[in-house]
């Protein structure tokens, strides 16, 4: 059977192809499901390939390993044609100890975690940015306080960064209704990372441009938190 797209961006380690086109919105995932049963011409799943190019880790290649999971755990157990499964190519090849990890559930530990339990253990970037997205969206400010003093600023910072800086961006499109627990978050955020204040969206918009945009008209607050220059943010101490 010939590679599908999947096969050969994984062979590439091209992950971002990868998780674009798992996460693009008009995704097919009845169609995923399929490619992800595909074997190519040398018995390998998607997995497979995977497996032998995870030596680096990065949140995003542990995106695409949870999602490759979910969409076809018995590959866990599936072997090519040279009678490897996943994992024992991943052991070989030296991949992360992430990887490794991840490949080494069982399809039925798998089905137990489910896609929430997974990426919770094996891609913590990737789920906690997707918990304060879903915070910042019901505004409930106040699990995102707790979130950030109960973890270590190294986890909030990589969360903070995730996607090029979009919960800020995030936040600035959510404002619109004034509450110092709102500012002292988008404070707290930026301190964190402060360089979020000039990244740029997939339309070019940073934070302050997306706050001022008819769309989204955030309140006055959050413009001036948003007008700071990271430069300035660097020198001023916490509060």
């Amino acid at each position: 059977m010939p590679s599908n797209e999947h096969h050969k961006w994984l062979k590439k380690r091209d992950f971002p192809a990868v998780q674009g086109a798992m996460l693009h919105r008009d995704r097919d995932v009845d169609m995923l499901v399929i490619k992800y049963k595909e074997r190519d011409e040398h018995g390998r799943l998607p997995h497979h390939w995977l497996a032998a190019k995870a030596q680096t880790y990065t949140h995003v290649l542990a995106d695409v390993g949870v999602i490759s999971i979910d969409l076809n755990p018995e590959a866990l157990i599936t072997r090519d044609n040279d009678g490897e499964t996943p994992i024992d190519i991943a052991r070989r090849s030296g991949a992360c100890a992430e990887i490794i990890g991840l490949l080494s559930l069982t399809p039925e530990e798998a089905d137990s975690l489910g896609s929430k339990g997974m990426f919770r253990l094996y891609a913590p970037v990737v789920y906690w940015r997707d918990e304060m997205g879903l915070w910042i969206m019901s505004r409930s400010y106040a699990d995102c306080h707790k979130w950030i003093n109960e973890h270590d600023d190294e986890l909030v910072r990589e969360v903070l960064k995730y996607r090029n800086s979009d919960l800020l961006q995030q936040l600035a499109g959510n404002s619109q209704e004034y509450s110092e627990s709102l500012v002292f978050l988008a404070l707290r955020m930026i301190h964190r990372h402060p360089l979020a204040l000039k990244a740029t969206n997939s339309q070019g918009y940073t934070p302050l441009q997306l706050a001022e945009h008819p769309q989204f008209n955030a309140c006055s607050e959050i413009r001036k938190v948003l007008r700071f220059t990271p430069k300035y943010i660097s020198r001023t101490p916490y509060l």
